[in-house]
């Protein structure tokens, strides 16, 4: 039997010197960087509709959700208390409310039923929804990356097109037809394949055609399937034609359960709320997208763009640990001055900050692209070149730097930002989500080895070098780059050195976006350290650079 205390404890101290909660706060009204990027991209942008999204996902209350969503992950069901197979994940309410404001701010397929530019705000609200809660954007990514390949299928696409643009979350595990809004996965790793979909063995049974097209039964399995409460799916299989792409869906159109068993739920170091999951495929029903035998080109465009997100995805995380990092350092004091103040902290705070806005710029110029391309603003074909060779770039890069940015973010925190304390420690959560991105949708090795296959889809060389002129005129390092570039795109690259590509023409991308959306400061302090210097730490800018200048362009306005 426990005894409480007969009286108060007396007071040993005053708790002072901590930073406040980062917490209400205007996410989009805070960047400017992501401001300057639409300015550049898109300067029609409906600013109301982000400030909106900002203030939203800057709030206390949404925070909250995000804490509880992660603290209570999801849980399977395989049977229920009577025996029988019923193949379900629940979830913590508050993942049903983040998901639901995900669609409300038409972060799915919205964009593919709306006009020029929306791609680009679409890009700019998923950074800024990232900064709240990341892992419930994995069916959200998944959804706006399979609308393209199901709009060849028109039967299919009437019924599940509009259902997959609507606003109007809807969590109930229910046939689609009666749902307002869908969802949407994928399902391509095998436990023998990885990365390499073509050693993939679950098999395809022809079975019949239907108004939705060519239908099969799928038996086999699936290594990794995201999310799987998702209406549906978009799997690989051996067809007699070859690997092909089917649409799975996780009800048969009669209204009955599709024989999709869940083995269980991935043990994952983050992205907590999110369900991963190992599934089995028993005679599933499932319609043929596209051709058989071309299931890799579809999921290859697929792939494109859920690498986007993934980019878009780090840099909104870089954004908020700079952001947590900037908000306690202009608080917290040490040794008579706040952490903002001493020198050694200054050069650390301005170097993210340089890395945040560049991370930031290449991010959104690859969303540009892909508006640009989707809706017919490429007349010669500069767009469409720029989005594939930036798409394994963007991937390869952003996400790369994200796992060192969130170390050192962290570290600027000290202990308070190691430690979880029932998941209000965000620092704690984005350093788990860092790896994710670099990870899915093909590691590191996959897109430098993506960017040596897009030098062959057209003049590379030239379509950079236009996209690099603002930089390269503007400064001799860049220039010197330029040419090492230009070197290895001719011929002059084998797979060992890829990546070695990679990190150059991302690096030569950013110098000419920064010239072209960020201050003369934010500018000359990259070419310094990014390109004429080599800094392989946080914390190295040389010396003479405007590190105030660069501070407050980064810090959140309520500072």
């Amino acid at each position: 039997m426990t005894q409480a205390f007969a009286t108060p404890l007396p007071a040993t101290h005053e708790v002072g010197n901590q930073s406040t909660p980062f917490e209400h706060v205007n996410l989009w009204r805070s960047n400017q960087p992501l401001q300057a990027a639409l300015k550049l991209h898109h300067p029609g942008v409906d600013a109301p509709r982000l400030e909106a999204l900002g203030v939203e996902a800057g709030s206390g209350a949404m925070q909250t959700h995000a804490r509880l969503a992660n603290v209570h992950g999801p849980e399977l069901l395989t049977h229920d208390r009577f025996g029988h197979r019923i193949d379900r994940v629940e979830f913590h309410p508050s993942y049903h409310v983040l998901l639901g404001a995900a669609l409300r701010h038409g972060l799915h397929g919205t964009p593919w039923v709306q006009g020029p530019g929306s791609h680009i705000e679409r890009a700019a609200a998923f950074m800024l929804f990232t900064e709240l809660e990341p892992s419930v954007l994995c069916p959200v990514s998944m959804s706006y990356a399979v609308a393209p390949a199901l709009r060849s299928m028109s039967a299919l696409w009437s019924e599940w097109g509009p259902r997959l643009a609507s606003p109007d979350y809807d969590e109930r595990f229910a046939p689609a037809s009666g749902k307002s809004a869908v969802t949407m996965g994928m399902g391509m790793t095998e436990k023998q394949g990885g990365s390499d979909v073509r050693a993939n063995t679950t098999a395809a049974a022809f079975d019949g055609d239907d108004a939705w097209g060519r239908r099969f039964r799928l038996t086999g399995h699936k290594w990794f399937m995201s999310a799987p409460m998702c209406d549906a799916f978009l799997v690989l299989a051996q067809a007699p034609g070859g690997l092909s792409c089917f649409f799975l869906p996780r009800w048969r159109p009669d209204g009955t359960l599709n024989t999709i068993a869940l083995q269980r739920l991935k043990h994952k170091l983050g992205n907590h709320a999110n369900a991963s999951s190992e599934v089995e495929f028993h005679g599933a029903l499932a319609w043929l997208v596209g051709e058989e035998g071309r299931g890799v080109p579809q999921i290859l465009a697929m792939g494109a763009l859920t690498r986007l997100d993934c980019a878009l995805g780090s840099a909104g995380l870089m954004r908020h640990a700079l952001s947590l990092a900037l908000h306690h350092a202009a608080q917290r004091r040490a040794f008579g001055k706040r952490l903002v103040e001493q020198p050694i902290m200054k050069n650390v705070l301005a170097d993210l900050a340089l890395e945040s806005e560049a991370a930031t710029a290449l991010a959104m110029r690859l969303a540009a692209a892909v508006d640009r391309t989707e809706h017919g603003q490429d007349a010669d074909g500069f767009e469409a070149l720029m989005r594939r060779v930036l798409t394994p770039i963007a991937k390869f890069w952003v996400c790369k730097r994200g796992s060192h940015f969130a170390q050192e973010a962290m570290e600027c925190l000290g202990g308070n930002g190691y430690v979880e304390e029932g998941g209000q420690g965000t620092m704690a959560r984005i350093y788990r989500e860092m790896p994710l991105n670099s990870i899915w949708e093909g590691a590191g090795n996959i897109m430098a080895l993506d960017l040596l296959r897009a030098l062959r889809t057209g003049p590379v060389a030239d379509a950079l070098m236009r996209e690099a002129e603002p930089a390269v005129s503007a400064s001799p390092a860049v220039a010197r780059l330029a040419g090492q570039v230009l070197h290895g795109l001719d011929g002059a690259t084998d797979e060992a050195q890829a990546r070695r590509l990679a990190r150059d023409v991302a690096l030569l991308v950013q110098a000419s976006l920064l010239r072209r959306t960020a201050t003369d400061e934010v500018f000359d302090a990259f070419c310094a350290s990014r390109i004429a210097g080599a800094a392989d730490v946080f914390g190295l800018l040389p010396a003479g650079l405007a590190l105030d200048a660069i501070i407050a362009r980064a810090m959140p306005a309520n500072h």
